[in-house]
């Protein structure tokens, strides 16, 4: 049972080869997920990519577990890293190369020998009916919409990039806003689908910083897709220019918005170890 594991700028994965895993069933189960995501029980990660498998339209698929369990539609960090280990392995030649995830398809770049990877995300929306988000009246652009929680008013905005973000813009952001507030926004009744949350500060037309609350993960150092979502949204309300440096505990990410509130996001990843699990790991439910 070999996984291998990397990080993007601290938010870690395992990604876990079907071809290595022939005696379970299509995929790894809830209960499995979480013992190798646990870190103290498992091997600890934030997630498990699980590819690469067919795709009808792109030349690889992948899906994306979160380590409570449940999937994840897609995930800018985690893209790269599938890319790196695609790349590692000798299973592509070509830098460039598309990966289908259940929050679409994508376009891989791999570059400075995949330490450096660029990933063509797709494009924003900020559609509730498309995000979603259980707004009253009629579908629209969910932009500085009031929401209370716990004690607090906050005004948010809505996106999404194949998986459903929480923007909240703020003059001051630290990581105590994320732990206080995420959960009860990543489960708020607005989103359906439960949602990623990103509490955002601009700090001038190149540069915005923003701490994250994951959804089904918790707490984490960096997203892909969070600083493609939150980018979009500053863009949109015109507080930013189309290239933008996301700072977050992590690292940065660099943004570049095109037509249509297309993304191209690049970041770097790290190879962290591979091995292999011992069957003795799954003899613990967590």
């Amino acid at each position: 049972m070999r996984f291998h594991k990397y990080h993007a700028l601290g938010n870690d994965y395992i990604v876990l080869n079907p071809a290595d895993f022939t005696s379970w069933s299509a995929t790894p189960s809830p209960a499995q997920i979480r013992v190798i995501c646990h870190r103290n029980f498992g091997v600890g990660s934030d997630g498990i990519l699980w590819g690469p498998l067919p795709s009808k339209q792109s030349e690889f698929g992948l899906r994306i577990f979160n380590p409570d369990g449940s999937e994840a539609e897609k995930s800018g960090n985690g893209l790269r890293i599938f890319s790196r280990f695609l790349w590692d392995q000798g299973l592509v030649r070509n830098p460039s190369f598309s990966i289908e995830t259940p929050g679409g398809h994508v376009q891989s770049m791999i570059k400075e020998n995949g330490h450096l990877i660029t990933v063509a995300m797709g494009s924003v929306s900020f559609d509730s009916g498309k995000i979603p988000v259980n707004v009253a009246g009629s579908p629209r652009e969910v932009l500085n919409e009031k929401i209370t929680i716990l004690d607090r008013d906050f005004n948010y905005c809505a996106a999404t990039i194949g998986n459903p973000h929480c923007v909240i813009l703020l003059p001051e952001i630290n990581a105590d806003l994320a732990h206080r507030y995420g959960p009860h926004l990543e489960t708020h009744p607005l989103f359906p689908r439960k949602t990623n949350v990103q509490f955002l500060k601009v700090h001038d037309r190149k540069n915005i910083q923003i701490e994250i609350w994951e959804r089904g993960a918790g707490y984490t150092l960096a997203s892909g897709s969070s600083s493609s979502a939150s980018a979009a949204v500053a863009h949109r309300l015109g507080l930013v220019d189309p290239d933008v440096t996301v700072h977050m505990p992590g690292g940065k990410i660099s943004i570049q918005i095109g037509e249509g509130f297309s993304i191209m996001m690049t970041g770097t990843v790290n190879k962290v170890a591979e091995g292999t699990m011992h069957p003795d790991l799954f003899a613990i439910t967590v």
